[in-house]
């Protein structure tokens, strides 16, 4: 990774981590989010997962804010996105339980709600 990729993930991190902690207090069952980036083709690479414990949950959500709220903590950063919604994806603990045995790594390589050939930047909770 080149130093200005390193900078420029730093930045994503600022603003994904705040709009986590936003998200967690905002959005019933909200549990996480990560990312998925390909730096030679940033920002149209960047993919954000966000996490749910339910599919009820999931199914209740207002994804439209959700999306708003990361892309305005992008934008804070400095890092605009013309339409997040074709970069955020989400999916539920419960679905990685039924699916994929709670093994994130392995759903994700798998490419359930993300994209393949990317670098990831993942915390299993």
């Amino acid at each position: 990774m080149r130093k200005t990729d390193r900078k420029t993930e730093n930045l994503v991190i600022r603003a994904l981590t705040e709009a986590c902690e936003i998200a967690l207090e905002r959005f019933d069952g909200f549990r996480w989010l990560t990312h998925f980036v390909d730096y030679q083709r940033f920002p149209a690479s960047l993919t954000i997962v966000c996490v749910y414990d339910t599919n009820a949950q999931l199914a209740h959500t207002d994804r439209e804010a959700m999306c708003e709220l990361i892309k305005a903590e992008l934008a804070a950063v400095g890092i605009p996105i013309k339409d997040i919604r074709r970069q955020v994806r989400f999916d539920t603990e419960e679905n990685c339980r039924d699916e994929n045995h709670g093994k994130w790594r392995e759903r994700f390589r798998d490419g359930h709600g993300a994209l393949h050939d990317v670098s990831v930047s993942l915390t299993d909770p």
